[in-house]
């Protein structure tokens, strides 16, 4: 799950760079006692989405009064993980899914995001890490459809109402991993009553790579894309993503994770990265990697406008 690498781009005549953020200004993220002079670590992975929250967590942590130690843009799931467990890094917001199913190493999701949220939280304390209160960012798989073409295809709205569409606008465009995999196509097409090489013939399914899909769908190649639900190209092309009303997809849930050592020496924090969090929507996200993505922008300078529009920091 959300794999695929950010563009190399360049905003405003600003090269980004991994540890660029511009200092913050006074907001409603209050100076913590104790924090003056002491250090830290805020990490990330390194595509789009988490370049932008990696930097929205290095301003909230600067903002609370700390020397911030700025190791976000990790080149992996893992490799961020393994910094986070070992004590190279104190704080990064992670997906609930992406710890359930890939770190703790479960085989299926949870779609429920509080039980999902649950469950690791749970589970990660033995790995000396606190997951701090979900936001209701949920990034997970989903299907689309260009929103022209939805008269055409009978208005639909939901995943259920493909199986009301004659075979022939069937027409799907997913990416390699998941059309192979175990929770993945075919799985989700039989939760649906579907059953890929009858109901859905095999030559209605075109195999992409991740931003073929995208393009593919908008162009109308297909009529149902496979997409993660705030990637910034469903606004930039028009697309329209279908209500999973069957529950298939594991939640994706947003949520700070800390070291249990530093969540209970500074609680404060914990809450300032908490109330953060409860602020990202999918809709928001959208329109931030879309600056990215789309127009270019760096991750750092659409992070510190967000922070200061949602009134956490302001500009200094």
């Amino acid at each position: 799950m959300l794999t695929a690498s950010a563009l190399a781009l360049t905003g405003c005549g600003l090269e980004s760079s991994s540890a660029y953020v511009a200092e913050p200004g006074p907001g409603s993220i209050e100076k913590i006692d104790g924090a003056e002079g002491n250090q830290v670590t805020v990490t990330s992975k390194n595509f789009t989405e988490q370049k932008i929250m990696g930097k929205i967590g290095v301003l909230t942590a600067r903002a609370a009064g700390f020397d911030v130690k700025d190791m976000t843009s990790v080149p992996g799931s893992q490799p961020a993980r393994d910094l986070l467990e070992g004590g190279g890094a104190d704080v990064l917001f992670e997906y609930t899914g992406t710890a359930w199913l890939t770190y703790l190493g479960h085989e299926t999701g949870v779609p429920d995001q509080k039980q999902m949220w649950q469950k690791v939280h749970d589970e990660d304390v033995s790995n000396g890490l606190t997951w701090g209160a979900p936001g209701p960012l949920d990034n997970t798989y989903a299907f689309a459809i260009k929103a022209s073409n939805k008269d055409k295809l009978n208005g639909v709205s939901k995943l259920s109402d493909i199986k009301k569409l004659p075979v022939e606008q069937r027409t799907f465009c997913v990416e390699s991993e998941f059309y192979s995999r175990q929770d993945g196509f075919e799985p989700m097409l039989e939760k649906y009553g579907l059953k890929l090489g009858k109901d859905v013939p095999k030559s209605n399914v075109a195999v992409l790579d991740t931003g073929a899909v995208y393009e593919a769908t908008a162009r109308g190649t297909c009529n149902f894309g496979e997409v993660f639900t705030t990637d910034g190209r469903i606004k930039s092309l028009s697309l329209e993503v279908l209500d999973d009303d069957q529950g298939f997809f594991p939640s994706y849930s947003i949520a700070p994770v800390l070291r249990t050592e530093v969540a209970k020496k500074y609680p404060e924090l914990q809450k300032d990265f908490e109330a953060v969090a409860a602020a990202m929507t999918n809709e928001k996200f959208i329109e931030l990697n879309r600056r990215v993505d789309v127009d270019g922008e760096d991750p750092a300078d659409v992070a510190y406008d967000w922070m200061v529009d949602e009134g956490f920091i302001s500009k200094k």
